[in-house]
């Protein structure tokens, strides 16, 4: 099993070491052994965890922050041009690596399996993590997103298992060589990078076509994105296709997805038999994120039955509807969807958890580009909720776009017969939604920026 540090991340030095991506192999490094520095733009509990691995991480960024001895400068595709520490290195001359390099780097020699999809990857890679884990396989792995167990988005396992969220965002994703691939659904994204739908679809054959010779796609049935990748690749002849999902056709077939609560039981149909396990989060599209892990870990030799058992002790991602708490009678759950896809697929899934409550939501736009694209769609998604809070765009990593706000959500939302308040100060978010709220009610705040700050204040308030 390859376990070493690469010569060139010896003493790695990440710009935005506080990044879900970026801590995750910040994490791995140091649990390897390496002298591991970076910067983020603030204070976090991530900043706390790496600190506690050994890690030396600054707040905020200067080229002082760069060690002389550095032996690279880690940028994810976040990182402008003219950052203070970028410029610092190209005087020093110390090579720049993006994080996909470095993520790849750290899968060298291992068993890869890479989750790639529109939607979904962190689920899915954190169900195969758990499950591996479980089943006493020590898996490192590498997560968008913190797990409820473990509470962590990495880790460096000493077994021969290697399991990473792909990302198509940038294309990074294109980097990696995995013995199994999973392709959960292939829909328009991150209009930034990508123009049409070909676009997209080039991109993820290049990721399938990166697989290992012998190796394994996993991939969507049911999807119609991932059904035209999948007849896209089917004459790659080193690879094996497993399909999964409702389909008649689909190898691993999804025969029922029962509700029970928060939870849902799931059973499929896999080599003619029948198998039922738990999946302890709500909603079908999570269902079949496991059913997806099920299918990789089968592909790696893994017998179903065991994989199976060990995909129920899976409790849930942060920010994947995860439950906050309980104020007053009402319920807070965060939610990470910004597409309108995930948008609709949670707010059905908490629909279908609990029929007779009253569904009232909180939603920020994360990126004007998205928005531009898509806040038709976005409002018609929050047209299943009873009411609806939306807040100004989450810029992130983008600048203002004219024209492009939160109001074309919320034309569309109200012209597709949805109650919509507009939220100006995100400050105010928690009387807003005190003043809305009764007994019975869940409360879920959405979006993939810093909405869910606002769980806890609403709880409090709810409380007060």
């Amino acid at each position: 099993m390859a376990s070493a540090i690469p010569t060139a991340m010896e003493r790695p030095h990440f710009i935005g070491i506080g990044g879900a991506g970026m801590s995750g192999i910040a994490k791995i490094l140091a649990q390897r052994g390496a002298e591991v520095a970076g910067s983020d733009a603030k204070e976090s509990a991530t900043a706390e965890a790496l600190r506690a691995l050994g890690a030396t991480v600054h707040i905020g960024h200067a080229a002082g922050h760069l060690a002389d001895d550095a032996t690279c400068v880690v940028v994810s595709s976040a990182i402008r041009a003219d950052n203070p520490e970028l410029t610092r290195a190209a005087e020093l001359s110390v090579p720049v690596v993006h994080r996909s390099d470095a993520l790849a780097s750290l899968m060298g020699g291992l068993r890869a399996i890479a989750v790639a999809g529109t939607h979904g990857k962190t689920t899915t890679t954190s169900m195969l993590a758990v499950a591996l884990t479980e089943l006493g396989l020590d898996p490192s792995y590498a997560i968008g997103g913190d797990l409820e167990g473990p509470g962590t988005n990495a880790r460096h396992g000493e077994g021969d298992i290697f399991v990473a969220e792909a990302d198509e965002s940038d294309r990074s994703f294109q980097k990696y060589d995995p013995e199994v691939a999973i392709v959960l659904n292939v829909e328009l994204d991150h209009h930034a990078n990508y123009a049409s739908m070909d676009e997209i679809y080039d991109s993820f054959e290049t990721f399938v076509g990166k697989v290992r010779p012998g190796g394994t796609l996993v991939i969507s049935a049911d999807q119609p994105g991932a059904v035209e990748l999948t007849q896209r690749v089917r004459d790659l002849s080193s690879l094996n296709v497993v399909t999964y999902g409702e389909s008649g056709t689909a190898d691993v077939r999804v025969h029922k997805v029962t509700p029970r609560g928060l939870t849902s039981e799931v059973t499929v149909v896999l080599n003619n038999k029948f198998l039922t396990f738990t999946v302890s989060v709500p909603g079908r599209h999570y269902a079949h994120n496991a059913v997806a892990a099920l299918a990789a870990g089968v592909a790696l030799g893994i017998p179903a039955h065991n994989l199976a058992s060990a995909l129920g002790k899976y409790t849930g991602v942060k920010r994947r509807l995860q439950l906050k708490g309980e104020a007053k009678g009402v319920q807070v759950i965060d939610s990470y969807a910004h597409h309108p896809t995930e948008m609709t697929a949670d707010l059905e899934a908490m629909r279908g958890a609990a029929a007779d409550a009253r569904l009232l939501v909180v939603f920020q736009p994360h990126l004007f580009s998205r928005t531009q694209e898509l806040g038709k769609e976005m409002g018609q998604a929050l047209a299943l909720a009873d009411l609806s809070v939306v807040l100004d765009i989450y810029p992130a990593r983008e600048d203002p776009v004219p024209g492009v706000t939160s109001e074309l959500i919320i034309d569309a939302a109200r012209a597709a017969g949805a109650t919509v308040t507009a939220v100006h100060d995100k400050e105010t978010v928690p009387d807003v939604v005190a003043g809305m709220a009764a007994p019975g009610d869940l409360v879920l705040t959405m979006g993939a920026g810093d909405v869910t700050d606002l769980g806890p204040a609403i709880l409090a308030r709810l409380s007060n």
